[in-house]
């Protein structure tokens, strides 16, 4: 499955993205890194370098069909918001819009959005559930709101699956210092730094840390489950400022607390009922705050003796490659003036051609204005030193315009050629950089290009060569072709495990009153065995399928419940159920579940039509006023049973009953009271009565048999080698 995880590369996103890496996600990851750093993800992940406003997120979704989308891109720090409304909101509202737009357009089936504790506001009744009240004090904590109210009615308007986490202070390794939680990670940096930290009131006040890996787990176990609407992530644990410096002191003081006055707006008390997180998603925190602390303590000392090492290595590096190129250049300079030298010395005097400009020249075109002003200053002491081996006193030289001239020529060539080249250099570097960026669009365009080609090669050997093709389905449900439900619902097996390719696929019918089910009809595979009846109160997934009237998947993945389930429906109440005991884990997949909707659909729309036709056919099936099957359609619900027993190994039991001169009527009655609704009364040759009793063996029927002799009707079972016999042929019993 397909997983989409924006801000991916910042403090919480990377967590979640591992957390979904691990469990066999492919996972995606749409980060602008504003805040995130890649250096925080290291497995097999597909990257996408968008803002979530972005308008090319279109093309991410049309591409690779998310099946989950973790939306965690935020701009985080309330300070922030209050500073600059406008980049909060672009951020956290058109952002979340952006994303809950194409979720809904491209059927992500699960939308997960990270609120905040903000919502809450200076509420301090603690601890705070779900329906405590809102009012929050800051454009943060308003957009969090706001958004939770996109996302519930995103559900009500688009019928998109969305669950908000009101996260409390969320804290771990890889955290930065803004946002609610940085109050631990700006401890921890000044800690390892060793300079002094402020506490803003009289550090009594108090929080409700949560670990960033039970954060993940939750967001995790949460795509697991069908639960919808707003819960809070927390430790449902109040923790003081006091209490924290504590903590954090147990192996080295800071080098200086100071308090300062108590900041507006602070909140004194803050912890988050987590009761209904753990109830529904069958989750508890891990991490206690000493266990924690101690975690995200030891990262941020290793990473600051990496970044030490790290910001160490490049400073030599830069310091090694700027004195190394300085000196080249330096040298190749020296050594250009050097050959100038050596040709001004062997040149004759009436050449025309000036060496020292055309050196000049050269330096600043290769070097820049650096280099060209040393080569002008080497010229002029060249021309001057020329000058006086030619005898010119230094006194007249200075009063000599040509001399002055020559000089002036070679500074403003030397300073034009200079500056000349370092604007060209510029805009080499500028047009490189805009060149970079058409190249990483190209880049991009060109990876969502050959996603939509694999995606569609995909498809194309699906339509063409699968067993799930529009054709392959249409002639498998033609099966489904049949005006009796009991051959509808028998046909139905082996529908369902052809396209499910399974071998466990059962039916079960609903009786009157929705307290049981009975085993209609299952896959003949050996040693496949299951309850002949299921009662609804005992199975809590068979009251899932009653009120929501959707698939059920058994993502536990427990034995005693079958992997999936849906259930069938006729006018409004359910008759049946489908379900799959087993599947191959590479066919446990939202395509799989999909498939199973639309074939279960199928055989709910035939064994509607197979209804309507037996309602509208009930008198002439059944003797009038009674339940009792006439001669023609008790043998063909007769030959249904064997055909049953023969290809699914479905058992039946056939009774013979003694009329013993009472009417039909009266017996119908009678016996009917002692039947269960999928068993069946039919007339057979000369007026004979029988009855079929599905899907029971003899030990079963004899209960039956005992139990019509109580009521004083006589009753015995027919043997396997008699009732062969009994069948209906060219309009005669036989």
């Amino acid at each position: 499955m397909k997983v989409l995880v924006t801000g991916g590369y910042g403090f919480i996103g990377s967590f979640v993205a591992e957390r979904f890496s691990k469990e066999g996600y492919e996972v995606y990851i749409l980060d602008n890194l504003s805040s995130g750093n890649r250096k925080n993800v290291s497995f097999k992940h597909k990257p996408f370098f968008l803002s979530v406003e972005d308008k090319k997120c279109d093309e991410v979704f049309r591409s690779n069909k998310f099946d989950v989308v973790v939306h965690l891109a935020a701009q985080m720090s309330v300070q922030t918001s209050m500073e600059d409304p406008l980049l909060d909101s672009t951020s956290n509202i058109l952002g979340l819009v952006n994303m809950l737009r194409l979720s809904s357009r491209y059927h992500v089936a699960k939308f997960i959005f990270a609120s905040s504790a903000a919502v809450y506001g200076m509420n301090e009744r603690v601890p705070l559930g779900e329906g405590s009240a809102c009012d929050p004090v800051s454009v943060y904590g308003m957009n969090k709101l706001l958004g939770e109210q996109y996302c519930l009615k995103w559900k009500e308007l688009y019928d998109l699956n969305t669950l908000c986490f009101r996260f409390s202070n969320v804290y771990g390794p890889r955290q930065g210092y803004v946002g609610e939680g940085g109050v631990i990670s700006t401890f921890l940096d000044r800690l390892h730094t060793d300079r002094e930290i402020e506490v803003f009131g009289d550090g009594n006040q108090t929080r409700d840390f949560i670990y960033v890996e039970d954060v993940a787990d939750a967001i995790y176990r949460s795509v697991t489950t069908d639960y919808d609407g707003v819960l809070n992530l927390s430790t449902n644990t109040q923790s003081s400022i006091n209490e924290l410096i504590g903590f954090l002191q147990e192996d080295k003081r800071f080098s200086g607390v100071h308090y300062r006055a108590k900041r507006k707006g602070d909140i004194g008390v803050s912890v988050l009922d987590n009761t209904l997180a753990k109830r529904k998603l069958d989750w508890v925190p891990m991490y206690s705050l000493r266990e924690g602390l101690e975690k995200t303590s030891r990262w941020f000392a290793e990473r600051q003796t990496q970044q030490e090492n790290e910001q160490r290595k490049e400073a030599e590096e830069k310091r090694t490659r700027s004195l190394s190129a300085d000196i080249r250049s330096y040298v190749e300079n020296v050594l250009a003036f050097l050959v100038v030298l050596a040709l001004s010395v062997f040149t004759t005097q009436g050449s025309m051609l000036d060496l020292k400009l055309i050196y000049i020249v050269l330096i600043g075109a290769i070097y820049g204005t650096r280099q060209s002003i040393l080569s002008v200053i080497l010229s002029c002491g060249l021309f001057i030193g020329e000058s006086l081996h030619n005898g010119r006193e230094i006194v007249s030289l200075i009063y000599d315009a040509s001399v002055l001239f020559h000089i002036a020529v070679y500074i403003i060539i030397g300073v034009a050629v200079g500056y000349s080249m370092d604007k060209r250099s510029k805009e080499v570097i500028s047009t490189q950089l805009e060149k970079q960026n058409v190249e990483e669009k190209y880049d991009f365009l060109k990876d969502i290009y050959n996603d939509v080609l694999m995606v569609k090669e995909e498809l194309q050997q699906q339509i063409v060569n699968s067993e799930d093709s529009f054709g392959k389905m249409y002639n498998i449900t033609k099966e489904l072709d049949s005006l009796e439900p009991e051959r509808v619902l028998q046909r139905s097996v082996h529908v369902l495990e052809k396209i499910m390719k399974s071998d466990e696929i059962s039916i079960y019918t609903m009786n009157q009153n929705n307290s049981f089910l009975r085993l209609m009809a299952k896959s003949n595979k050996s040693g496949f065995d299951l309850p002949r009846s299921l009662r609804v109160e005992d199975h809590t997934y068979l009251a899932h399928l009653m009120n929501t009237q959707k698939i059920y998947v058994e993502r536990e993945l427990r034995d005693d419940r079958p992997i999936m389930a849906a259930p069938i429906f006729d006018n409004g109440k359910m008759v049946a159920m489908v379900a799959i005991q087993h599947l191959g884990f590479e066919h446990f997949t939202l395509y799989t579940q999909n498939l199973f909707q639309v074939a279960v659909q199928l055989i709910s729309a035939a064994l509607s039509r197979s209804l309507r036709y037996m309602n509208s056919t009930y008198r002439e099936r059944y003797v009038e006023d009674t339940a009792i099957l006439r001669p023609l359609y008790f043998y063909e619900m007769l030959k249904n049973k064997r055909d049953a027993k023969r290809q699914l190994n479905t058992d039946f039991t056939l009774l013979s009953v003694e009329l013993s001169g009472a009417d039909y009527s009266t017996l119908s009655s009678r016996i009917t009271g002692s039947l269960r609704e999928a068993d069946y009364i039919g007339m057979g040759e000369e007026g004979k009565l029988f009855i079929i009793l599905s899907n029971s063996n003899e030990q079963e029927a004899a209960i039956v048999v005992e139990r019509l002799k109580r009521m004083g009707i006589s009753a015995w079972i027919i043997s396997d080698k008699d009732r062969q016999f009994l069948s209906f042929k060219d309009g005669v019993y036989v």
